[in-house]
């Protein structure tokens, strides 16, 4: 299962009118520990940036499931809390189980109906609590290097 930390990194960015203005961006990266998110986000970021920049924060989230899409027009990211129905057999009482899951898309009706199909082959009863657009620009997800696949 992977562990998300959200990193976000404060730097100069040279805006379309050419004027720099000081940005902060927020990214998901896959790792084990803060240390090892921090060395993978600024492998990813360092190529696209010039200038000074800082890691303004990297702190863990709480993710259950991410739902990629493939879709080129799906440019956002939206975090849903979605709540898991089962029943206690002894007391017949009905409990929710919330977690929470990342979204890619391109609006908000996109996003859900990208959820419901991520979600379809799911055995138990859900309910979508809440949905809302993240700041997120993109993910970075754990990959095998090809060293470590030859001394595995």
């Amino acid at each position: 299962m992977a562990q998300w930390f959200e990193c976000k990194i404060r730097y100069d960015k040279t805006m379309e009118d050419g004027k720099i203005k000081k940005v902060t961006e927020t990214y998901m990266v896959d790792a084990l520990t803060f240390t090892e998110a921090e060395k993978r986000f600024l492998e990813e970021v360092e190529p696209y940036l010039s200038g000074d920049y800082e890691v303004a924060g990297i702190k863990k989230a709480k993710i259950a499931e991410l739902f990629e899409s493939v879709d080129g027009n799906d440019d956002r990211w939206y975090k849903a809390k979605v709540a898991f129905i089962t029943l206690d057999e002894k007391t017949a009482v009905e409990k929710r189980t919330s977690q929470t899951m990342l979204i890619q898309a391109r609006d908000l009706k996109a996003a859900v109906a990208n959820l419901e199909k991520g979600m379809a082959g799911t055995m138990g009863d859900w309910d979508l609590t809440a949905i809302t657009e993240t700041p997120i620009l993109d993910i970075y997800p754990y990959e095998k290097k090809e060293a470590e696949t030859k001394e595995a």
